[in-house]
């Protein structure tokens, strides 16, 4: 590059390459390119400026991956920061706000441990190959997938196509969000390297094939109608356990009820934690879905619970599996006398199966509860095993917008993923009906109380990811690998 500056970038300098090599800008490049990462995510879910953020990557070592990891982190997951004030939770005022800060800074930390390791080895591999693109690419989604299984993992490049390019994201139908994340590094790797025609290859038939998937996700068989009325209570959780609130979330229950029979809705649906443990929906008539807490021996769970109409007592339910780390689960808890930053803090994980068997004109659903939204293949596993519709249920408060437009954008891609109509209910927002192709037909405004009526459609559908998971994303890893080890081979024979 010194050349270059010298002779002018007339006489042989590459302007889109060397920009990102300047070794005294390699602070706040990486710093800057990870932050444009976390602002293209969702809510904005603009792919195209991602690409120009993830350029700098290939030619980043550790260090520049770890400064670039935990700058994306830091953004687009700010939202962390709204849950200070935590004197509600009985932390002391002096300590709320290093506290908030001091868990944002160890997400951030993860982040940019994982991006060390990953710039680490594809330096090893280098870069400039096609092959150790493609392994880099595909490894980082698989990594995204096996992550959302964990206790931290939320947002990544695999929900980055939402809500601005759905045609990206319908590639999901066949590799789930794995495939989306690779294909984003593939096409920002074309881009460093100026490839230009077969840049335009690949994108031109990404989203081609994403639009395909969208148009056949939007012809499934819809013929078995749902009707649901659904409550938004916008109870704000530092004050949902008082008895006013617990009251008026009574009173909407109650409206609902009296609603659903009027309309001829087939249940009532409240969100994440509506009803606390031992709690009863008197409703004679009409069947009701709620998330709440039950107790399983000496162990409190959140569930979501399903009460057949005239049943006091919950006839069929499915435990919260992810807890939210932290909030709802602390490592060591038991010996540390410390439940967590959540009035509910404390529970235990229930079946990994997010299967919920439930009667006609109900039928079996995928259930997940907040947190559980980050893992497509737990999702697709029950579509596979026979749910035919996703309900999703949530808090989400006292967590801002931003949180609940991610948590949106997670949704679109769980019903393209699995071809499945989506229902979400949750406190504060979003509430909301996803059909298959992605598109949000009708979404409650946010943070308003509201009863409303929402209709969907059951489908026994199954995607081709649902079929084979990330089967796909292992064999083109194997590909790749090979062609990585015979790169090598050649180099050491030469």
């Amino acid at each position: 590059m010194k050349q270059y500056l010298d002779s002018g970038l007339r006489n042989g300098g590459n302007l889109l390459k060397d920009w990102l090599i300047i070794s005294k800008w390699w602070g706040w490049l990486p710093l800057g390119a990870g932050a444009l990462a976390g602002v293209a995510l969702p809510p904005l879910g603009w792919p195209w400026l991602l690409w120009i953020a993830l350029l700098p990557l290939w030619r980043f070592g550790p260090r520049g991956g770890a400064v670039w990891g935990a700058a994306a982190v830091l953004v687009s997951h700010r939202w962390l920061l709204a849950l200070h004030p935590l004197t509600w939770l009985g932390v002391p005022a002096v300590l709320s706000l290093p506290l908030v800060l001091l868990l944002l800074g160890l997400c951030s930390l993860a982040g940019a441990a994982l991006l060390a390791l990953w710039c680490g080895l594809l330096q090893w591999l280098g870069p400039s190959r096609l092959s150790s693109a493609c392994f880099a690419a595909l490894l980082w989604g698989l990594t995204e997938v096996l992550l959302a299984k964990g206790p931290l993992f939320w947002l990544g490049l695999g929900a980055a196509a939402l809500p601005g390019d759905r045609p990206l994201a319908g590639l999901a139908a066949f590799g789930g969000a794995g495939l989306v994340a690779a294909m984003q590094l593939l096409i920002s790797w074309l881009l460093w390297r100026q490839a230009w025609p077969l840049l335009l290859f690949v994108v031109l038939t990404a989203h081609g094939l994403g639009a395909a998937a969208l148009a056949l996700n939007s012809d499934v068989d819809s013929s078995q109608k749902l009707q649901l009325e659904v409550v938004q209570p916008a109870l704000p959780t530092r004050e949902k356990f008082e008895w006013e609130m617990q009251q008026r979330q009574r009173y909407l229950l109650g409206d609902a009820i009296l609603e659903a029979e009027a309309d001829g809705s087939a249940a009532v649906v409240l969100p994440e934690g509506a009803l606390p443990e031992g709690e009863q929906p008197n409703s004679k008539n009409v069947a009701v879905i709620s998330g709440g807490f039950r107790r399983d021996g000496i162990e409190d769970r959140s569930s979501l619970l399903w009460f057949p109409a005239g049943n006091l007592k919950p006839k069929s339910w499915l435990d919260k599996h992810r807890l939210v780390p932290i909030g709802e689960w602390v490592p060591g808890g038991e010996w540390l006398q410390w439940s967590g930053l959540s009035a509910v803090g404390g529970l235990q994980p229930g079946s990994g199966s997010r299967l919920l068997n439930l009667p006609n004109p109900i039928g079996p659903i995928a259930g997940i509860i907040c947190y559980e939204l980050a893992d497509g293949a737990s999702i697709a596993a029950a579509t596979r095993e026979g749910a035919e519709w996703l309900l999703a249920v949530a808090n989400l408060d006292p967590y801002p917008l931003q949180l609940q437009q991610q948590f949106l954008a997670l949704a679109q891609l769980r019903a393209i993923e699995t071809s499945k109509w989506l229902l979400s209910v949750a406190n504060t927002g979003p509430t909301a009906v996803v059909d298959p192709s992605g598109l949000v037909i009708n979404r409650l405004k946010a943070d308003k109380s509201k009863i409303s009526t929402m209709k969907l459609s059951r489908n026994k559908n199954i995607s081709i990811y649902s079929i084979y998971g990330e089967k796909p994303i292992y064999i083109f890893l194997c590909v790749s690998a090979i062609g990585i080890w015979r790169n090598k081979s050649i180099q050491l024979l030469g």
